[in-house]
């Protein structure tokens, strides 16, 4: 799936809490909510089970999408020509986030 079309997506739950941002990707009706949808259960399961954190808690920080390597085919036309296809792909970055954890560190780092 191309980024453009991901990124109609993201942008839509972009620093929402996880838990809201997982049951808005539920009823969107795009194609890109499905991918980004299982990447945010992922995540999610991993912040619980790694980090020990509670999956109400996480804040989606940061979340990009970013252009993965395109495929290129070719279709028939008219005179025997040919027209390309790019098969775009996506590398889908998300990083979750305790609010309070990102709210402490940053006032030590200042």
């Amino acid at each position: 799936m191309s980024p453009r079309k991901v990124r109609l997506v993201i942008n839509a739950v972009r620093g929402l809490p996880a838990v809201e941002a997982d049951t808005r990707l539920q009823f969107m009706q795009k194609g890109a909510a499905r991918p980004v949808l299982k990447l945010l259960r992922s995540a999610m399961a991993n912040a619980e089970h790694n980090f020990q954190l509670h999956a109400e808690t996480l804040v989606i920080k940061t979340i990009t999408a970013d252009g993965g390597p395109t495929t290129k085919r070719s279709r028939p036309r008219a005179m025997g020509r040919s027209a390309p296809i790019r098969k775009r792909s996506t590398h889908i970055h998300l990083v979750l986030a305790v609010p309070e954890l990102a709210a402490s560190s940053a006032r030590k780092s200042a």
